[in-house]
C-alpha cells in the first residue's frame, strides 16, 4: 500500500522538478506563435526555476549583452526622451529566455525537442501564412489588380502581425531543420523534411528578399560544413524556383536589380542608410536616444534629396547596423556585434574540441548558421528590434550554449558558463 501511495508523490515531485524545462522551452517555440504568450511563459518559467532553486547560468555573449544594454540606458538618459524611448528598454524583458534556456535546458534531448517545436510551430505559422496567400491572390484577381504591386504592401504574416517577423522566424526554423537533417545521426530526422519543405514555401511566398539572402548564407555555410560541392545544389535550386517561378518569386527577385519604382523598397533603403551616415557623424557617441531616429529622418535627410520620399516606413533605418549606431552610438553597435561575434567565437571552438561523432554538434552548426542568417538580413532589416525574432534568436543562441556545455559531457569541453544557485 505505501507503494502504490508513493509512486504518485514522487512523479508529483518529478514534474516540478522539471517545470523550468518544460516552461522555459514552450517559452522558446511560442516566439513563432504569440509574443504575449512566450513572455508570460517566459514569467511562469522565471518562477519556477527560483521555486525550484534553480542554477542561473552566466554564459560569454552575456557580457556584451549586458554592456549593450547599460550603453542604451546611458543613451536614454542623454536624449531626456525617458517616455519615448521607454518601449525598448521594456524590451529588456525578452533578454532574459537567453537566461533562461541556458539554466533550465540541460540535455540534447531537450535541446532536440525544442527544436522539433520550432519546427512544428513554423510549419502552423507557415501554413495559415500560405492559406493567407491564396486568399490575397483570389482578392486581388477578383478586383483586376496587379498582383504584385497589391501584395507587396500587404503580405502574409503568418501568425505574426508583419512579413518581416513572420520571415525572420522562418528563415531561423528553416536553418535549424537543415542543420538537425545534415549533421544529426538520429534516425527521426527525416520527419522534418515536411514541416521543411512547408516552411520553405512560406518564406518564399513572403516575398522577403533580405531574409531570402540570410537564408541563403545560412545554408552556404551549413552545406560548406557537411560536403562542399553540396554548395553546388544552392544555385541549381534558386534556378528551378526562378524558373518555375510561384508565388511570382522571379519578379521579386529580379526586383533587387531592377525594382518597379518606389514600389520596392530598393530607393527607401538607400536613402534611409545616407540618414543613419548623417546621424552617426553627428552623435557617434550617444546616439539620438532610444526611438528618437523616426522623428529626426527628416532633419538628416541629405541637401539633394528631392520631396516627396520614396515610399516606405521611416520609423526606423531598415538596418541594424546604422540604426542602432544613429540611435544609441556606435559603442553601442560595437557591443551588439560583440555579442554576436561571441557567440560565434564560442560556438565554432566548441565545435573544434568535439568529437566528430558528437550529437552536439549539429546544434552548433544550426546555431552558427541562424547567426550568420541574421546578421546578412540585418543589413536591411531591425531585426533585433522585433521582439518574437529577438526572442528567439537569443533562444537559439541560448541552445548553442547548452550544447556547447551541459549537453557535451562526453567530450572534454570546458563548460562555457558560470553558475549561480538563486535562493527562492
Amino acid at each position: 500500500m505505501e507503494n502504490a501511495t508513493a509512486a504518485p508523490a514522487v512523479t508529483e515531485r518529478s514534474w516540478l522538478r522539471d517545470a523550468p524545462v518544460y516552461l522555459t522551452a514552450a517559452a522558446a517555440v511560442t516566439t513563432e506563435i504569440s509574443i504575449a504568450g512566450f513572455e508570460i511563459l517566459m514569467g511562469l518559467a522565471l518562477v519556477a526555476l527560483v521555486a525550484t532553486r534553480g542554477k542561473f547560468r552566466w554564459v560569454p555573449a552575456a557580457t556584451p549583452l549586458a554592456a549593450w544594454m547599460g550603453w542604451s540606458l546611458l543613451s536614454l538618459a542623454a536624449s531626456g526622451h525617458f517616455r519615448a524611448g521607454w518601449p525598448q528598454i521594456r524590451k529588456f524583458y525578452v533578454y532574459l529566455l537567453l537566461f533562461l534556456v541556458v539554466s533550465a535546458i540541460q540535455t540534447l534531448r531537450e535541446l532536440r525537442f525544442t527544436v522539433i517545436g520550432w519546427a512544428a510551430a513554423g510549419a502552423l505559422s507557415a501554413g495559415w501564412g500560405l492559406e493567407q496567400f491564396v486568399r490575397k491572390y483570389e482578392a486581388a484577381r477578383a478586383a483586376h489588380q496587379d498582383f504584385y504591386i497589391a501584395y507587396i504592401a500587404s503580405r502574409i504574416t503568418g501568425f505574426m502581425g508583419h512579413w518581416m517577423t513572420f520571415s525572420g522566424q522562418m528563415m531561423m526554423a528553416l536553418l535549424l531543420i537543415l542543420a538537425f537533417i545534415l549533421f544529426s545521426r538520429d534516425e527521426r530526422r527525416s520527419w522534418l523534411v515536411i514541416p521543411g519543405l512547408l516552411i520553405f514555401a512560406a518564406l518564399l511566398a513572403a516575398l522577403t528578399r533580405s531574409m531570402w539572402g540570410g537564408a541563403a548564407v545560412g545554408a552556404v555555410y551549413l552545406l560548406w560544413c557537411k560536403e562542399r560541392w553540396l554548395i553546388a545544389a544552392l544555385p541549381a535550386a534558386a534556378g528551378v524556383v526562378l524558373l518555375a517561378n510561384p508565388f511570382g518569386v522571379r519578379e521579386r527577385a529580379v526586383s533587387i536589380v531592377h525594382p518597379h519604382g518606389t514600389v520596392d523598397s530598393n530607393e527607401h533603403r538607400a536613402l534611409l542608410r545616407r540618414v543613419g551616415w548623417a546621424i552617426i557623424k553627428d552623435r557617434p557617441f550617444l546616439g539620438l536616444g532610444p526611438e528618437q531616429v523616426g522623428p529626426n529622418v527628416r532633419r538628416y535627410l541629405p541637401p539633394d534629396i528631392q520631396q516627396p520620399l520614396p515610399d516606405g516606413y521611416y520609423g526606423h533605418l531598415h538596418n541594424i547596423y546604422f540604426h542602432y549606431a544613429a540611435e544609441r552610438g556606435v559603442p553601442a553597435m560595437i557591443a551588439l556585434l560583440w555579442f554576436l561575434g561571441r557567440a560565434l567565437y564560442d560556438f565554432a571552438r566548441a565545435l573544434r574540441r568535439l568529437p566528430k561523432d558528437s550529437e552536439a554538434r549539429w546544434l552548433l552548426h544550426g546555431a552558427i548558421g541562424v547567426i550568420i542568417a541574421f546578421t546578412f538580413a540585418g543589413y536591411f532589416e531591425v531585426n533585433f528590434g522585433d521582439s518574437e525574432v529577438l526572442g528567439m534568436l537569443l533562444a537559439v543562441i541560448a541552445c548553442g550554449y547548452v550544447a556547447a556545455g551541459p549537453a557535451a559531457k562526453d567530450a572534454a569541453v570546458p563548460q562555457p558558463f558560470r553558475t549561480v544557485v538563486v535562493e527562492p
